[in-house]
């Protein structure tokens, strides 16, 4: 027990000494390591403009680190955020607010940032190269630095087989060798690399590398892209490659047959620097080149004040003292105006669609409201609840007529469609009208079994009485203006016509007095020729019945005087051997010239006999379709 009690009373004594040493003294404060936001690995934290020029401010050694790493920090945000901004309407005013920044010290930060910039959107590298073509102008030194990293990359895509670095880089080259930044022989030997030892991708980016620069090597190496295509040539026809491929190297022989007009090598709102002012950098491929990656990160300059006052000098110059520092004070209010004059004008403009998206769309609605309809009032009823607009009626006069014509045969379903559309108003007719008149005039475009169903659609309208007979008008039925399609699309709508009304009626319709004016081409009787044309015609189709009054006209008309006879024409030479020498001679000439329309008239009824011949051919062929066609229903 007594030696419990000791121990523990040794205890209260320790814990007790330890109590007052732990009062007494005071404890030692741990310092903390205060870390700069600049000096951080990622470039330091957020640090607000204002805040950041009152920390400039702050240092009075302009020289110190502390300074310039202020400085070039503000320096890369400038520069990162005036190329995010670049495109081909503000390019001008960005390259003037480049070069009011040191861009020769951030010159590494500025390639970068193109670079960086032109893989993520290709399609604005175009813009990126003409901004390093225009600081090219005045700086040589960022132009080559700009060309030796994106000859870099290249190379490093394709040894790894990255084809997306690859592409990107290949089209960075081709628009700086339309900027004359670079010579057209690296553009030569990055076309010989990439088909050399050809495969999918690499065609692919010789292909896009082609259509960016093929113009500017046309007019330049027109020796060096001859043997580029005769390698492309050499290659389809291996046919190692795939087919999609292989479409692409066709589509790109099409592309320069017709002079690259689709991919021009600069754009007119690119031309930024004139012919005087360019520096071509002669660079190649097996080249060794420096990418100079320590202009990307800040180092200490112990020249820097001295450094800044020369690129003053050079920005002096360049903007020749024309008051860039009353342009500063001023271009805040002529901002803010030129806003306020853009937002009116895009108030006052009206949008007009030439992409003709609506119109796809419509169509695409038509379409698909025809298809699933079950029958002619609920597709009707559907098609009247769309909006179309006042100018869109034709389109849907056009809409049924294709998907009639599209059908393997002529469904009745899309006569009463458009007869109920007639019916319903009037502007639907006036559009049929039209378009009866186009599709007559375009007939020889349509194949055989669409002709007959466009043929038989007109006919419903016709003969339902949907569509006025002035439409008629249209067609003059003789061997000069008509067709063998035209001739088949006349006699598949009469035939139509004759079978629902009867040849009676049918013929007491062309016989109305009011409508015979609109019957003169269709049964002529301006002259004898074109009259036994259409009676010929009507008879072969069998409908000779309609025939009858042209057979009248043709009886009474007056006959043409008779040729003279041998013995008149003996008389009249003898008379005129009487004459003088002069008119001998005018009357050899005058048979002459009979004799050449003699030889003329023989001809051009020979032709018209071959014509005929082949018209005939023609509509037996159709004729044959036609009735294997109703066997084929039948059977069916």
């Amino acid at each position: 027990m007594p030696s419990r009690s000791t121990s523990r009373d040794r205890q209260r004594r320790s814990r007790k000494r330890a109590h007052d040493d732990h009062t007494e003294k005071p404890p030692e404060e741990k310092k903390k390591k205060e870390i700069d936001p600049l000096l951080m690995r990622t470039g330091g934290a957020y640090i607000p403009p204002a805040k950041l020029r009152m920390m400039q401010q702050q240092i009075e050694d302009k020289s110190s680190s502390e300074y310039q790493r202020m400085n070039w920090e503000a320096l890369k945000k400038s520069i990162h955020g005036l190329i995010n901004k670049v495109n081909t309407s503000n390019i001008e005013p960005i390259v003037v607010e480049l070069l009011r920044e040191n861009i020769i010290r951030g010159r590494g930060l500025f390639v970068r940032s193109c670079i960086q910039a032109q893989a993520i959107s290709p399609t604005f590298t175009h813009v990126y190269a003409g901004l390093i073509a225009t600081l090219n102008a005045k700086f040589p030194q960022i132009g080559e630095l700009a060309l030796q990293r994106v000859i870099i990359n290249f190379r490093k895509g394709f040894r790894r087989n990255d084809k997306q670095l690859c592409l990107s880089s290949a089209r960075y080259i081709a628009h700086l060798i339309n900027q004359h930044v670079a010579h057209e022989v690296l553009a030569l030997e990055v076309l010989t690399l990439l088909l050399e030892t050809p495969t999918d991708d690499s065609i692919e980016i010789a292909i896009a590398f082609l259509k960016e620069c093929g113009q500017k090597l046309s007019e330049v190496s027109p020796r060096g892209i001859n043997a580029i295509f005769e390698r492309l040539r050499s290659i389809l026809h291996e046919a190692e490659i795939d087919k999609r491929v292989q479409y692409m190297v066709e589509v790109m022989f099409a592309i320069r047959k017709d002079g690259f007009k689709e991919f021009p090598s600069i754009i007119e709102d690119m031309k930024v620097v004139e012919e005087p002012d360019q520096f071509t950098h002669l660079l190649t491929l097996d080249d060794e080149h420096n990418p100079q990656d320590g202009l990307n990160i800040f180092k200490v300059d112990s020249d820097f004040l001295e450094n800044e006052e020369k690129y003053k000098k050079i920005k002096e110059d360049i903007f020749e003292d024309s008051g860039s520092d009353d342009d500063d004070d001023s271009g805040g209010s002529e901002a803010s105006e030129n806003e306020e004059n853009e937002e009116n004008e895009e108030e006052k403009q009206t949008i007009i669609d030439q992409t003709e998206t609506n119109l796809g769309v419509l169509r695409r609605t038509i379409y698909l409201t025809i298809q699933s309809s079950l029958n002619v009032d609920e597709c009707a009823h559907k098609l009247l609840k769309t909006e179309i607009k006042p100018n869109q009626e034709k389109e849907v006069c056009m809409m049924i007529l294709d998907c009639c014509a599209q059908e393997r045969s002529f469904e009745k379903f899309f006569g009463l469609l458009g007869q109920r559309f007639c019916i319903l108003k009037k502007e639907y007719m006036g559009h049929f009208e039209i378009i009866f008149a186009e599709s007559y005039d375009t007939i020889h475009r349509l194949e055989a079994n669409k002709l007959r169903n466009v043929a038989k659609f007109f006919a419903h309208l016709l003969y339902s009485d949907a569509l006025p007979w002035t439409v008629l008008d249209c067609i003059h039925l003789n061997e000069e203006e008509t067709t063998s399609s035209s001739r088949i699309f006349i006699k598949i709508l009469f035939q139509e016509v004759s079978e629902y009304l009867g040849l009676p009626k049918l013929n007491a319709r062309l016989n109305d007095p009011t409508l015979l004016p609109y019957f003169e081409g269709l049964l002529p009787r301006d002259n004898p020729r074109n009259t036994r044309f259409a009676i010929n015609f009507f008879t072969s189709i069998g409908l000779g019945g309609l025939t009858d009054a042209l057979r009248d006209h043709l009886k009474s008309a007056p006959k043409p005087p008779p040729p003279p006879t041998h013995d008149e024409t003996v008389a009249d030479v003898s008379s005129d051997s009487t004459d003088s020498s002069e008119e001998s001679s005018e009357s050899e000439e005058e048979q002459e010239k009979k004799k050449k329309k003699s030889k003329e008239k023989k001809q051009k009824s020979s032709r018209e006999r071959n014509h005929s011949q082949r018209s005939r051919i023609e509509e037996q062929r159709v004729r044959g379709e036609e009735q294997r066609d109703r066997g084929e229903e039948q059977r069916g």
